[in-house]
């Protein structure tokens, strides 16, 4: 059942990429589908944390339309074909569970993990890099690879050896950007609150929360609120300005008392 629904997707595609299909599928290109790519991976994941099943299944199906339009694109090419790309993963899978599909024993995951990396160098013949950094993909967005680039570094053993260590480096570097404000014009002062951004970052791994997972629930529960804001403003015939901003003010305290806690807390 699931090979034959992935034939008719597939089939679909190609359809659509050839002379008879459609126009806006035949001028697509790897280049093009980057930035869809990351759109659809997003909205799957604002998907899986709204925990709404038929809007997972939907996201997911547009991640697999990109990426088995990106597949297709390049067997058109004759790069390689889409079976091999199945059997490559197979093989890798297989080849990096030994304890699963071979006779090798693991005691916890975080043994599997020293194992994949293990196998990655002396099984597959790929030279370790001039740093445990090079493996984080430059491509990543800044607050992404932020959170990657100090959980590889810790990994190796450069972190603090207690969260007192990590506030006081949010506070040294918040105290660092007030002193840039002092400043008429200053040019580090863009430099320094990269700093704060990055050590704020690194609270969030040493708690154990993913920052971009964290960032987005912030950014869902200021849109909620913020049109509550709106709502309350319009029906009293206020205008949204500075000079009314503590009725604003007012309503986002209410709002903040009338939506569920556990989505806006």
């Amino acid at each position: 059942m699931t090979a034959a629904a992935f034939e008719r997707i597939y089939s679909i595609i190609k359809k659509l990429r050839s002379p008879e299909g459609c126009p806006w599928d035949r001028e697509q290109t790897p280049r093009s589908l980057r930035s869809a790519l990351i759109e659809e991976s997003y909205e799957c994941i604002e998907a899986i944390n709204e925990d709404d099943a038929e809007h997972i299944k939907e996201e997911l199906g547009d991640v697999f339309l990109v990426v088995t339009m990106l597949t297709y694109m390049f067997e058109e090419d004759g790069v390689f074909s889409a079976a091999s790309v199945f059997e490559s993963l197979a093989e890798k899978l297989i080849r990096r569970h030994p304890h699963v599909f071979g006779g090798a024993h693991v005691k916890d995951s975080d043994e599997v993990l020293v194992n994949w990396a293990r196998i990655k160098i002396e099984e597959e013949g790929r030279a370790p890099k001039d740093s445990v950094l090079d493996d984080i993909p430059q491509a990543l967005p800044p607050l992404e690879r932020s959170f990657k680039l100090q959980k590889k570094a810790a990994k190796a053993g450069f972190d603090w050896p207690s969260l007192e260590g990590v506030f006081a480096k949010i506070n040294e570097e918040f105290d660092e950007v007030r002193a840039e404000l002092e400043k008429p014009s200053s040019p580090a002062l863009e430099g320094e609150l990269g700093d704060l951004l990055f050590s704020i970052v690194n609270l969030c791994r040493y708690l154990n929360v993913d920052p971009s997972v964290a960032l987005q629930r912030t950014n869902t529960k200021f849109i909620e609120r913020f049109r509550f804001v709106e709502k309350s403003m319009r029906g009293r015939g206020i205008p949204m300005t500075n000079e009314n901003l503590a009725v604003m003010d007012q309503y986002w305290n209410e709002a903040k008392q009338c939506h569920s806690p556990e989505v806006l807390s």
